[in-house]
């Protein structure tokens, strides 16, 4: 599905400016349940390159099992890799396949926030 939709994402990020494209990452659990992580494809498929390394997600239920209360009401599910680049006054764009409650993305920003981040911007494939 990543690859059908490329162009259209490569086109629509051009035009937002950003320091750091962060791809909402998944639990290392979960990617090796799934074997990739869905809203890294979305970019690399556009040919974009991203900063993977900035946020590590903390393992939990998985969100489509949870109803919009449980995600709402979920604990910090991110945190700031130590080793990553600074953030301070820079510009992220997170990147995800669904935008469902927003809570999933809210908590990524929040952090990045929390961690020096200037502005938090977002694009997501779909709303659900």
């Amino acid at each position: 599905m990543a690859k059908a939709f490329a162009p259209q994402i490569g086109s629509a990020l051009k035009s937002i400016h950003y320091d750091f494209l962060v791809p909402i990452p998944l639990s290392r659990e979960r990617l090796e349940e799934r074997g990739f992580n869905q809203s890294t494809s979305l970019a690399t498929s556009a040919k974009l390159t991203t900063s993977d390394d900035l946020l590590i997600r903390i393992h939990s239920e998985k969100q489509s099992k949870k109803t919009r209360q449980e995600r709402l009401a979920q604990d910090q599910i991110f945190q700031i890799n130590s080793s990553s680049t600074s953030i301070k006054g820079k510009t992220i764009l997170l990147i995800d396949d669904i935008y469902t409650t927003g809570s999933t993305l809210h908590q990524a920003a929040k952090t990045l926030k929390n961690a020096g981040a200037e502005s938090i911007k977002a694009f997501t494939l779909a709303r659900g």
